[in-house]
């Protein structure tokens, strides 16, 4: 896992290619085929011109493998969360939102029109109380990450849905850091808590994460999906997916699901990590993914401390407000199936040096 930058080969600890999988050679002769076939762009809209059986045979694959009726690609994650949220929800309906979610999902619910809550984050306490509040008949959708991409913890599923049922309420996760990461089958957030997938009314995904392609989906039942394609805007006004995307992105799929040895190897240097970095007398936040930030709360100190790290091989971009809250600027250090036990020793050395 290297990153050239101004000619230098850094060992690169920021990406989001979980599994290794963007550079495959089953991907990439997947994306060449596609091109071949169906050339490099879709050409158009999904409703006018653009849908192809690329598409279609990514969306019923997607839907096998997480367990739902069915799936609708988006252009990406983006576009997915605003389009989804701003369908569903109107000026009568309320939203609640945990407050570390990611900006789409915020965007989303700010441009729905919707009455908009927000949670302190991971709080189910306050978020019972405020839903409460709200009369029996009122539309109300709670919205959570899956995995929060800024603290890589994980959302409290079980207690959501407990939630949910107990006020009528919906539920709407974001499993982009979670689906093919996480859960025995890679299945994300929903098979990692042991939630039944029915339970939760929209889920969505993306493919540029563990799947190491592009674009994202929805998924859910049939009539979220036919509700979607005549309402969310995000998906009706755009061009589609390139259909040589798609056929990568249903090689990606086969690898998630056939070499469960990626994932395993993936939280092995979770656990290396973590334990190198505990010794150091390192504050780490509670995450199991392979999110693992270190705060350092001052912003400029942050950057220098990235510097630092940089000038010496390794590559790890500061975060800092308002990406995340006030004071608590971070580097965020991601790891891929691709690095190996020694560049976690390596990083963990640097870390030392440097701190």
């Amino acid at each position: 896992m290297r990153v050239n930058i101004d000619g230098r080969k850094l060992l690169n600890f920021s990406g989001n290619d979980y599994l290794g999988l963007a550079n495959h050679p089953n991907v990439v002769c997947a994306l060449k085929r596609g091109v071949d076939r169906f050339g490099v762009g879709s050409g158009s809209a999904h409703l006018i011109v653009g849908h192809s059986s690329a598409h279609h045979d990514l969306e019923d694959e997607l839907a096998e493998f997480i367990g739902c009726q069915r799936v609708l690609l988006f252009s990406n994650g983006y576009m997915a969360n605003i389009g989804v949220v701003s369908a569903l929800l109107g000026k009568s309906s309320i939203v609640f939102e945990d407050r570390l979610n990611h900006a789409s999902l915020i965007d989303g619910g700010l441009l729905s029109g919707a009455k908009f809550r927000r949670f302190p984050h991971t709080d189910l306490g306050l978020l019972e109380k405020h839903l409460q509040r709200q009369a029996e008949d009122k539309q109300k959708l709670i919205v959570t990450d899956g995995v929060f991409s800024m603290d890589g913890d994980l959302a409290p599923l079980n207690g959501l849905v407990r939630l949910k049922k107990r006020t009528g309420s919906w539920l709407m996760v974001d499993d982009a850091h979670g689906l093919g990461v996480i859960g025995q089958n890679g299945r994300g957030i929903v098979e990692q808590s042991n939630v039944d997938g029915n339970d939760i009314d929209v889920l969505v995904g993306t493919l540029g994460k563990a799947f190491g392609t592009f674009g994202a989906f929805v998924a859910g039942t049939e009539e979220l999906v036919e509700f979607l394609i005549q309402k969310a805007r995000t998906y009706i006004y755009t061009t589609a997916l390139p259909p040589s995307i798609a056929e990568a992105s249903r090689e990606s799929l086969r690898l998630v699901q056939n070499e469960s040895w990626r994932r395993e190897k993936l939280l092995d240097l979770v656990s290396q990590f973590r334990t190198g970095a505990e010794s150091m007398g390192l504050q780490l936040l509670q995450s199991p993914t392979p999110i693992q930030p270190i705060v350092i709360g001052d912003s400029q100190a942050t950057v220098e401390l990235s510097n630092r790290l940089t000038a010496k091989g390794i590559f790890v971009i500061p975060v800092r407000p308002p990406t995340v809250p006030k004071g608590s600027a971070r580097l965020r250090i991601t790891f891929s199936a691709m690095h190996e036990s020694a560049d976690i020793e390596r990083l963990l050395n640097v870390l030392h040096d440097c701190l």
